[in-house]
């Protein structure tokens, strides 16, 4: 059997890629701070917190971890317009995202806490500085070095997460795909082309991540330490 490769409908719908590629990274960029903050908060107030708000987390790391991304968002979108709580595609989109990465950025955040040594914490209290001045001054910069490379797994992950968000008629990469290969039918040619962009986009992300951390950690620039 012969197939010949054709990619001629780059020419007519390219315009239609660059748009699901800049709702991808929209997607994407509205979901990584917010993420990051949630599963930070989450992280302290499980090692932290008083019981209620311990065992809150726990519920809301569990629940999420254990359930597909792809239900979240259907119950964000689907199941609360039942409620009449109608959410738009886009906004139950990162809001899902930030959900579900929040979740497991606790997770990660909780390991980093738990990497620093005791005596840090018992130097600092005999400094008198406050439990909030601990964590969020010494603690916190730490953790976030320590584990900043599993974090930043995680964020390209979310952002390859994103392809779910086609479920919803978010018009972003891959739904943009759908779109084109249904009225091309040349199913091969355009996921081929859809998997490089991701490749790229994936690299980028990367790269942008890590070079942030040569900025917020002046630590490993000085020492030349890489992550």
């Amino acid at each position: 059997m012969s197939y010949d490769l054709d990619f001629a409908f780059l020419n007519e719908y390219g315009p239609d890629l660059v748009r699901g590629v800049w709702l991808t990274l929209g997607m994407t960029a509205a979901s990584i701070l917010p993420g990051f903050v949630l599963g930070t908060l989450c992280a302290v107030g499980r090692l932290y917190g008083p019981p209620c708000l311990r065992r809150a987390a726990i519920i809301y790391v569990e629940a999420i971890r254990n359930t597909p991304l792809v239900i979240q968002v259907f119950w964000l979108f689907f199941g609360l317009a039942v409620l009449q709580v109608r959410i738009g595609a886009f906004p139950a989109a990162v809001i899902a995202l930030v959900i579900n990465v929040g979740a497991y950025t606790a997770e990660i955040m909780r390991a980093g806490f738990e990497t620093i040594p005791k005596g840090q914490v018992e130097a600092a209290s005999c400094l008198a500085l406050t439990r909030r001045q601990v964590i969020w001054g010494v603690q916190f910069p730490q953790a976030v070095e320590r584990v900043y490379p599993a974090l930043v797994s995680q964020f390209v992950l979310m952002m390859l997460a994103t392809s779910i968000m086609s479920q919803i008629s978010a018009e972003e990469l891959t739904g943009a795909a759908y779109q084109i290969q249904a009225f091309t039918f040349r199913g091969f040619e355009v996921y081929l082309v859809i998997a490089g962009i991701y490749v790229v986009m994936a690299a980028a992300l990367r790269l942008v991540l890590l070079g942030c951390a040569t900025v917020a950690f002046p630590r490993r620039r000085r020492l030349g330490t890489p992550l």
